[in-house]
């Protein structure tokens, strides 16, 4: 037998060609038809290993199981058995073992199991949306063994025909109401029964719901909704409806859209005006009912005309003027003042302010002769100038009943007298010319001379150039990403500082736009002393960071300027960001508990906080950005008081309040940072999760410093025994239960951001069942460029945002306030918006100027809102309070 078994060994070795490898497979698992919970048993033998390593593949997949079994049958010869006590349908299929040896696979040949039974479905009936009456098909398949298989129809409660062989197609005639199917399957064996099917009837749609602005560029509104219930018919395209509301109701072409995605843009809007838009939607069978009615407002602009009918009326003592009022739409924006430029001889006199569309200037007689235009202007500026006027005596003047020959010939000496005087003066020039300049005032009894230069230069050094990104040294990767945000100096100019930090400062600022509109924009520059390329180019990667951001929740960048310095090789690296109105979170929540004139904030707001917050750590943490440095303190709240998180990394450059010098390591967040990032210093996901739930701990205590008692240098120690912020005061159980999930020493088992928002969500929704809107909030003005803190505004000065109740207001009233609001002009950014360098404010009743008022408004008012923090908070938050 021995030698017959060697024989066989050789012939198989020969066949399979393996003689090198010394494997073949003496046994091979043979195919078996097993009825439904029988036993199975398949074997596989093999000669040439000595440790058995035999693996069962099902399908292509390794089986895992404990009741397979290895015989010797020699030294180097093995047999073992894969067994199945139970075989059900699922475990039919092809079987095979395999053995590695020496980084190759040898297989046996396959085998079948094949497993008798009652039938299983190979394609179940499906739900079917149809018409009212008309024909449709359905399909059930199933097969055994044994065969054949048979399927009977079930419509409604009703069987529907005989038995028919399977697959079998069902054709309906049509219904008028939604009903259930099913099939069965039926053998020798027994009977199977598919899932339950529905035929749904196709209705209109349900009006979209969720409709909002998520962006408002000048006078073009981007607009988003969801689909409403579908009608179980697909929604192929949606109305939009759009009405401008003035002093009659005036309804626009409406536009017809193809979605998805669920969002257009509505162009050409205009400037400061008040629209209502509503959605609805269409399937194949008809419209959806609109949408709630959606109120938004557009952003100001300059004036669209010049002021009209500009007069005078001119004596020695005084100039009286007066011009036609712009209309609401003509302003297009709140007006701030009138703007009236003059020249004297050819020359630009200094420009001057008026609040009325009339004016009386003292001093009349200094006017003679001068040319005087007027423009309107808004907080984006100033429109375009009314046709000049020449100020003649009235003796001068031509009364207008005279005779049109009469009027022209006076205009045409007048226009000679000037063309004369003109040449006369610019011969008298010529003649004392000089290399360099001319002089222009000719020498008297007591003369003096006044030169003025026809070029100044520096034999030394040249004019100044514009910086490019090519001069800072950085690497290409990064010269590219910033290329197309880059800003040159020249449109930004520099307001008062809002701020500063350790590494630089935060500072007001207006841009000048491609369309000479001017923006109120927030921006961070690096400290002078800067000396390397590493500094710039590290400040510059959280810009680029923040180029791609697009999220409601998420500050996003503007741009970046270079500030040249005279003398130095390297310029100074600016990040321009959106102007944050209300300042940061951490500010807001101190003045709402620490204030000059406290106020309440709601749980449905304080939710609405850390809901926001949430949201945008989602999106950052979609696109694996780790923020490392969440906190209060670096999320603003926008005009509309939402949310926006902001300073990723670039925020340790510039605020240090809650920063702990470790040693020779960079200063660290250490009260908001993760147990592992304080101990490994590694930064994950996980670890802004970690900062999330501190963040929800300041919220609910309107900004106390976290840890109250403990030290920086003591957190670690204070933590890895287990301590963790306690519950506030006030707090919810729920609420504190999600916090404090994210303070779980294994990172892996804090929630994610997206399960945070979720939880948050639902908890607002079960507080506030109504849809999402935002709430009436108290409005706090940390930069002062709308009045005082304390003062008031009126219901009718509530500010809109697109389709969103405004913040109300509830401060107290300060008497006189209101006419010192109205006459804001020099210190806030309405002067610098205006253009020039203004010395004079001219009241409507003559008054004297403002110029020392306007200092006090610059500095005075930020000042005002931190004077409103009692003492013994200010040293402790005096780096956080930073309005960007």
């Amino acid at each position: 037998m021995k030698l017959i078994l060697w024989i066989s060994v050789f012939f198989f070795r020969s066949l399979v060609g393996s003689c090198d490898s010394g494997v073949v497979f003496t046994k091979h698992p043979s195919n078996q038809t097993v009825s439904q919970g029988n036993a199975a048993r398949l074997g596989c033998a093999v000669l040439g290993v000595s440790e058995p390593e035999i693996i069962w593949m099902k399908d292509g997949e390794k089986l895992y199981s404990t009741d397979q079994m290895f015989l010797t049958l020699g030294e180097t010869h093995w047999e073992t058995f894969y067994s199945v006590k139970s075989v059900q349908q699922q475990d039919a299929g092809q079987y095979w073992c395999e053995v590695d040896f020496h980084g190759l696979t040898f297989s046996s040949e396959p085998a079948w199991i094949t497993v008798e039974g009652v039938p299983h479905f190979v394609v179940e009936p499906q739900d079917v949306a149809t018409l009212p009456n008309a024909p449709f098909n359905l399909t059930c398949a199933a097969v055994g063994p044994p065969e054949p298989v048979e399927v009977l129809w079930w419509l409604g409660g009703i069987q529907e025909g005989d038995p028919r062989p399977s697959p079998s197609v069902l054709q309906v005639q049509g219904v008028n109401s939604s009903v259930k199917f099913y099939c069965e399957a039926k053998n020798t064996r027994g009977i199977s029964v598919s899932r339950t099917g529905s035929v749904h009837i196709k209705v209109l749609p349900a009006a979209p719901v969720e409709l909002q602005v998520i962006r408002m560029n000048n006078n073009n509104v981007t607009l988003s909704w969801k689909p409403g219930f579908s009608g179980h018919a697909e929604i192929s395209t949606c109305i939009i409806q759009l009405s401008r509301r003035a002093a009659r109701r005036l309804d626009l072409p409406q536009q017809e859209v193809q979605v998805p995605p669920h969002l257009s843009v509505l162009w050409g809007l205009r400037s400061h005006s008040n629209y209502s838009v509503r959605v609805s939607c269409v399937n194949e069978v008809g419209a959806s009912p609109f949408s709630h009615w959606l109120h938004l407002q557009t952003p100001e602009s300059v004036p669209m005309t010049a002021p009209r009918n500009l007069t005078f009326s001119l004596s020695e003592a005084e100039l009286s003027l007066s011009w036609a009022e712009l209309t609401e739409e003509e302003l297009q924006g709140r007006l701030l003042a009138y703007k009236m430029q003059w020249t004297l001889g050819g020359e630009p006199q200094e420009p001057l302010l008026f609040k009325e569309n009339w004016a009386q200037l003292a001093g009349g007689g200094r006017f003679f002769n001068s040319s005087l235009q007027v423009s309107a202007c808004t907080s984006v500026g100033c429109g375009p100038w009314s046709r000049p006027i020449l100020v003649l005596p009235v003796s001068v003047q031509v009364p207008v009943q005279r005779s049109h020959m009469w009027v022209g010939l006076l205009l045409g000496l007048l226009v000679a007298s000037v063309v004369g005087l003109l040449l006369t003066i610019f011969a008298q020039r010529r003649e004392k010319e000089t290399q360099f300049g001319s002089v222009f005032k000719p020498p008297g009894p007591e003369s003096s001379v006044s030169f003025t230069a026809a070029r100044s230069f520096n034999r030394t050094c040249s004019e100044p150039q514009e910086s490019t990104l090519d001069s800072l040294g950085i690497n290409d990767d990064l010269k590219n990403k910033l290329q197309d945000v880059l800003i040159p100096e020249r449109l930004l100019t520099l307001g008062h500082m809002l701020g500063k930090g350790e590494f630089g400062s935060v500072r007001e600022a207006f841009l000048k736009t491609e369309d000479s509109s001017v923006q109120k924009v927030a921006v961070k520059v690096l400290k002078s002393d800067v000396t390397s390329s590493g500094d710039i180019e590290q400040c510059l990667k959280e810009a680029a960071y923040m180029k791609d951001f697009h999220h409601p929740n998420v500050i996003q960048l503007i741009g970046v300027s270079l500030h040249r310095r005279p003398g130095q090789r390297l310029p100074i690296p600016m990040v321009i960001l959106p102007f944050m109105k209300h300042g940061d979170l951490h500010t807001f929540l101190l003045l709402s508990r620490l204030g000059e004139n406290p106020f309440d904030l709601s749980l449905q707001t304080l939710l609405r906080f850390m809901l926001d917050i949430a949201r945008g750590m989602e999106y950052l943490s979609s696109r694996n950005i780790i923020h490392r440095d969440l906190a209060a303190r670096n999320c603003m709240l926008d005009e509309n008081m939402s949310v926006c998180v902001a300073d990723f990394g670039l925020s340790k450059k510039i605020y240090s309040g809650d920063y702990y010098r470790q040693g020779s390591v960079s200063k660290l967040p250490v009260k908001w940072i993760a147990l592992e990032s304080l101990s490994d210093n590694v930064y994950t996901t996980q670890s802004d999760v970690w900062a999330f739930g501190v963040t929800m701990w300041e919220v609910m205590t309107r900004g106390q410093t976290p840890y109250p008692g403990v030290e920086n240098s003591e957190i670690y120690e204070f933590l890895i025994k287990g301590e963790r912020l306690k519950k506030p005061a006030q707090c919810r159980d729920d609420i504190y239960e999600i916090m404090h999930g994210c303070w779980s020493p294994v990172p892996k088992c804090r929630p994610s951001f997206k399960h945070l928002v979720d939880q948050l969500e639902a908890l607002w929704l079960s507080i506030c069942p109504a849809p999402v809107s935002k709430e009436p909030l108290l409005y706090v003005n940390l930069e002062g460029e709308e009045g005082e803190l304390g003062g008031v505004r009126g219901e009718e000065e509530k500010v809109t945002a697109a389709g969103v109740s405004s913040w109300g207001v509830a401060w107290q009233h300060r008497e006189g306030q209101e006419e010192e609001e109205e006459w804001l002009m020099l210190g806030s950014g309405a002067a610098l918006a205006i253009g020039g360098d203004y010395r004079y404010i001219i009241g409507p009743a003559c008054g004297p100027p403002e110029g020392e008022q306007g200092e006090e408004l610059r500095g005075g008012r930020r000042r005002e809102s931190l004077d409103a923090l009692p003492e013994e908070v200010k040293d402790e938050e005096e780096d956080v309070v930073i309005n960007v």
